[in-house]
């Protein structure tokens, strides 16, 4: 029986600024129905590969194909129906509230036949209950906080209600306990609707506890794909951030989990380490 081919995958993908080339002859398969977090070091073309994937930034060679298609040949209209975005520190409208900002993500499913209906209602309500932005619904989003900001705009992108979904560093802003309640939502989604989801993610071992697939990028190439386990080893840690470092099992989830070593750790055996708590 044939295998079906991922919905989002690049091929020989090379992305650039200008005459800065950023990320070189890459071939990405994001898998279906999973999450996966893209992780490394700042400038290793983590965001810019979200870009190319999502279409914002024109490949300089190579393709993106969505769906089999050319995403770059695709209408806007057609794209947003399926694959709904997340940017880095998106810019929001002068003046506009929170309920207006996050029913924008119900406008890829309006049209000429297709008005504002109860069903679109429902979609923005169930957004903002998710983000616990409920409550901020009628305030204007230039008077909250980054952290409340942050949530708003992933309603925005949960009230699209896609099948594919890229969020770049979507836990910015948020305090702990509201990262762990975003990242949670999103597992959440994904189990329930089968969702696709892609993050960009700082934190290694939120990345490491919350994806089923890692992507692992140094100098604009994919270092290393694949489980967590796999890919999150104290070796592949140095060799991606430069960073002397350990990797146990974290208690809770099971998953791998980095400690980083400061210079006078460095030395010491990891029993000594354990010794010490």
């Amino acid at each position: 029986m044939p295998s079906i081919s991922p919905r989002l995958v690049a091929e020989r993908l090379t992305l650039s600024y200008g005459d800065t080339q950023v990320v070189s002859d890459l071939d990405v398969s994001i898998p279906d129905g999973r999450i996966t977090c893209i992780v490394g070091a700042n400038a290793s073309g983590k965001s810019t590969l979200l870009r190319g994937l999502s279409r914002l930034l024109k490949p300089t060679d190579g393709r993106v194909l969505l769906d089999g298609a050319v995403i770059g040949s695709m209408k806007s209209r057609e794209v947003a129906q399926v694959l709904g975005l997340l940017p880095q520190s998106p810019v929001t409208p002068e003046g506009v509230t929170v309920v207006d900002l996050v029913g924008r993500g119900r406008h890829p499913h309006q049209g000429p036949l297709r008005r504002w209906s109860s069903a679109d209602d429902v979609a923005v309500a169930a957004a903002l209950a998710q983000t616990g932005t409920s409550d901020l619904a009628h305030r204007n989003v230039d008077e909250l906080s980054g952290g409340q900001r942050q949530r708003v705009w992933i309603a925005m992108a949960l009230a699209q209600q896609t099948d594919l979904l890229l969020l770049d560093e979507p836990t910015t802003f948020l305090d702990v306990a509201h990262q762990v309640e975003v990242l949670d939502l999103l597992a959440d989604l994904n189990a329930a609707r089968g969702t696709t989801i892609v993050m960009v993610l700082h934190d290694l071992n939120l990345a490491a506890r919350y994806s089923h697939h890692l992507l692992a990028m140094r100098g604009g190439h994919i270092v290393a794909s694949g489980i967590p386990d796999q890919v999150m080893t104290a070796e592949r840690v140095e060799e991606v951030f430069g960073l002397a470092n350990r990797v146990i099992t974290d208690p809770v989830s099971g998953t791998p989990l980095v400690v980083p070593l400061g210079r006078h750790l460095r030395a010491e055996p990891l029993e000594n380490l354990e010794m010490k708590r």
